[in-house]
């Protein structure tokens, strides 16, 4: 009996020997191996902060040299303008009948003919404007021409053609949610400053400077624009312009807010006329609207896909009152649900559906000019529909 458990014994103490040699194996080869399986999460970090690195490196390479392309171009303007008792009811001293306010904004070089465009209200009413260059060149400038409402200008300045650098124009058509927007300017008197952000709309509708009708196809930008940015360029990242910049939305008077520039594809259209000395002259069809509302559209009793512009008042004597289209009926009570959800529709111009009035101020911008015919078809506020020929006017100034 004795003699039959040695070798269970012995096996078994084999086994334990075995067990631990495994073991020793197996820590000392877990602390040998376990270096290499962590490489590649070591390797994959350093790579991705490498990629992250170079995409900042990247970017700010971008921006650097949008700058340096572009600021050549770039010019601050500032304006005198003489004021008067007029403009203050009579109230300054008889013996100082007029004084001067001096103000500014920014504008870029258009070509080698010493042509700057600007914004119409930076220029407006001046009496003398001067033009100041990144280099620290500066010159006296003219006007030239503006239109008001595109709140566009072109002034002129006297410098030899080398010192001169027009700008790159891009196309304002292509542009999508999302692209880089970088605005250079003067904002509040701080030479050649350059802010950026992206383009966060497009199709956007403002009011036209202080000429009261709607500029279409505005660029929304969240790029900081503040007072003196104005009439400055907003690029791309290649250093192309596609906008002027022109307004500020905000509650606190600051740069937290939104910015709009107008579309350079507009500017390609009006500033050629104005360095022609011709005034740009755009179609008018007469009448002011808004939206289709669901409550309008419940109240109508419009099928849900109906989409178009609301006519709420038609101008006397306009092509669209000579052509019958009617707005709200003002002899109803202005709070009554007939008056509030009333007007003519008009859902289509020339087969082209619209979808808002900003739709239609658009293709009457880009696709007419006075004394064209246009068809539009309308909604009344019966339920009728009916196809309605207009003679387009000229807008009033």
């Amino acid at each position: 009996m004795k003699n039959s458990q040695k070798p269970m014994i012995l096996l078994l103490g084999v086994s334990l020997v075995t067990a631990v040699v495994l073991m020793i194996g197996i820590l000392v080869g877990g602390l040998v191996v376990a270096p290499v399986f962590n490489q590649p999460a070591l390797a994959s970090t350093s790579a991705q902060t490498a990629t992250d690195t170079d995409l900042v490196a990247a970017y700010e390479k971008t921006l650097v040299n949008v700058y340096h392309d572009v600021l050549p171009s770039v010019v601050n303007i500032r304006v005198t303008k003489t004021l008067n008792t007029a403009d203050f009811g009579g109230q300054l001293p008889q013996d100082h009948p007029e004084f001067f306010n001096e103000g500014g904004g920014s504008g870029f070089v258009w070509d080698k003919q010493g042509h700057i465009v600007t914004n119409n209200h930076v220029v407006e009413d001046s009496t003398k404007i001067e033009v100041y260059f990144a280099d620290g060149t500066w010159a006296d400038a003219q006007l030239v021409a503006a239109d008001p409402d595109s709140d566009l200008a072109v002034i002129q300045v006297n410098v030899p053609v080398n010192e001169l650098v027009p700008v790159k124009v891009g196309d304002s058509s292509q542009l999508e949610v999302g692209q880089l927007a970088v605005a250079i300017g003067n904002p509040f008197g701080q030479d050649f400053t350059m802010t950026s952000g992206i383009v966060s709309a497009v199709g956007r509708t403002i009011q036209g400077g202080n000429a009261g009708f709607s500029i279409p196809e505005v660029i929304q930008t969240d790029a900081p624009i503040n007072p003196g940015n104005s009439g400055g360029p907003l690029v791309n990242r290649r250093g192309e312009v596609i906008g002027i910049n022109a307004q500020m939305l905000s509650r606190s008077g600051g740069s937290s807010g939104i910015g709009f520039a107008i579309p350079v594809n507009i500017a390609k259209t009006i500033v050629p006329d104005l360095i022609s000395g011709k005034t740009h002259e755009y179609s008018w069809l007469g009448i002011s609207g808004t939206e289709i509302s669901p409550a309008l559209s419940e109240f109508r009793q419009l099928a849900p896909a109906v989409k178009g512009a609301v006519v709420t008042s038609v101008f006397e004597n306009s092509p669209a009152a000579k052509a019958g289209l009617q707005g709200r009926d003002e002899t109803l009570k202005e709070g009554s649900d007939e008056f509030l959800y009333g007007g003519d529709i008009i859902t289509a111009i020339n087969g082209t559906a619209i979808n808002g009035i900003d739709e239609l101020i658009t293709y009457l911008v880009n696709n007419t000019n006075p004394g064209d015919a246009v068809e539009l078809n309308v909604i009344h506020t019966n339920g009728s529909e009916e196809l309605v020929k207009v003679t387009l006017g000229t807008r009033p100034r």
